[in-house]
């Protein structure tokens, strides 16, 4: 049984592809019948098993999957080859950089930690050599203790 639809409602984000706001088709969770979510490009980056939604204006696109019971909520945007299925398997924080937009980690099916932080997207390494590259100071700072912090939660 399908427990959400694509609505008629999509963005395009900047990499060209369009993402469509999805809609509760059934009640599950703590996900009213009706209640509108995020948005995602295909069904296929959404399992219609469990509990697992994407809400707010989370992005879900390519071949990035959320099932089981996870969320993806906020700004996080998840894509690639991520596979979120789990409370541990992504990690968003918010308020940091020049625009204080949200920074998305994310374990990869391939194992990989990876980032998305605006227009980066690559994984925990290439992202200190890209603060490193690309800010000064206590933003660097700041960048880089989160990298270490976030390599220390996905630690197996």
């Amino acid at each position: 049984m399908k427990k959400f639809e694509l609505t008629s409602e999509s963005i395009v984000n900047i990499f060209g592809k369009r993402l469509f706001r999805i809609k509760a088709l059934i009640e599950f969770g703590n996900v009213k019948e009706g209640e509108l979510g995020g948005f995602i490009e295909k069904e296929e980056n959404l399992s219609h098993e469990g509990n697992a939604w994407v809400c707010g204006d989370a992005w879900v696109y390519g071949n990035a999957k959320v099932y089981g019971n996870a969320w993806v909520c906020g700004n996080a945007k998840v894509c690639g080859d991520a596979w979120v299925y789990g409370n541990a398997d992504y990690a968003t924080v918010k308020g940091f950089g020049t625009e204080y937009r949200a920074t998305t980690f994310f374990r990869c099916k391939d194992g990989v930690v990876r980032v998305r932080c605006g227009c980066f997207y690559g994984d925990l390494e290439e992202f200190r050599v890209q603060v490193k590259n690309t800010r000064k100071g206590k933003i660097a700072e700041e960048y880089l203790m989160i990298a270490d912090l976030i390599e220390k939660h996905f630690d197996k």
